[in-house]
């Protein structure tokens, strides 16, 4: 990856210039929304890895740990408004400077700033979906639930970590209740995709679709470590396409890229917006 002397002026030109950019988003375009991210500036995960979608369906007690984490982790989520890089994207794509939005993230902060077009590789943490019948339910509704239920549990004090999960002392959730599906008495997942489970079929086409549509992309707060995103730059790349990113850390496709900026996308992309909005009313 070459150094760039003027990074941010040269993705102004790229976007001034691309009909079609791809936006690809990770969790590191939601910390300054207070949402604490996965990994470290050297692509380090912290702490243990999540449950397993196998291990959640599968054993009772890793249920009853996945839905009390989730109770005490998920207002602070739920409460989380879009910051300043959510917003800047929102206005670069209404301007018509941006195409369609991949992100990692389950946090739908996207949508609320304002973006249309965006493909949830990894699903909404906001619903949930009974395994059995497919009935989908509002989080917030399961969260009533989960409270009246547990309620001794729920005054817990826990610190967040990242996708609504909460930090839990070992064998606190020992007689946890976890509700069931009032349709029809099955097991709720989140809508969202566990660790070690596939995106789903019609969305990863979706997404393919995007990143064959395009030409070029743009990598927000993403280190790119899991395959399911990276694959996306990959693709880009191998069809002669550039791919940029905004990144405070080291990314899976640091050799792909065009350039990198290596800083917080909260700062970044505000500017990048006035900078693009200013040269088209030039």
């Amino acid at each position: 990856m070459p150094e760039s002397a003027h990074p941010l002026a040269e993705l102004t030109q790229l976007l001034l210039e691309r009909r079609d950019v791809l936006v690809l988003t990770g969790a590191g375009i939601s910390t300054a929304s207070g949402i604490p991210d996965y990994r470290d500036d050297d692509g380090v995960r912290r702490g243990r890895l999540p449950i397993e979608g196998n291990a959640f369906r599968q054993s009772e007690a890793a249920r009853k740990r996945y839905w009390a984490r989730s109770m005490l982790g998920w207002p602070r989520l739920a409460q989380a408004t879009p910051n300043a890089a959510h917003r800047a994207l929102a206005q670069l794509q209404q301007a018509g400077h941006l195409g369609a939005i991949l992100t990692q993230n389950v946090d739908g902060l996207h949508q609320q700033a304002g973006s249309t077009g965006v493909i949830e590789l990894h699903g909404s943490i906001h619903t949930v979906r009974c395994l059995s019948c497919a009935t989908v339910y509002p989080r917030a509704q399961i969260q009533q639930e989960l409270q009246r239920c547990n309620p001794a549990l729920a005054e817990m004090q826990a610190e967040a970590l990242p996708d609504g999960d909460a930090q839990l002392e070992p064998d606190a959730d020992a007689a946890f209740h976890v509700p069931a599906c009032v349709a029809c008495g099955g097991m709720l997942q989140p809508d969202v995709v566990f660790f070690g489970d596939g995106v789903p079929a019609a969305r990863s086409a979706l997404a393919e679709q995007a990143a064959r549509a395009c030409d070029a992309m743009l990598v927000v707060g993403s280190s790119l470590m899991v395959l399911s995103g990276f694959r996306f730059p990959r693709m880009v790349a191998e069809a002669g396409k550039p791919v940029v990113a905004i990144n405070r850390g080291v990314t899976r496709a640091d050799a792909l890229l065009a350039f990198k900026i290596r800083e917080d996308a909260a700062t970044v992309l505000p500017r990048l917006a006035d900078q693009v909005l200013q040269a088209t009313r030039a």
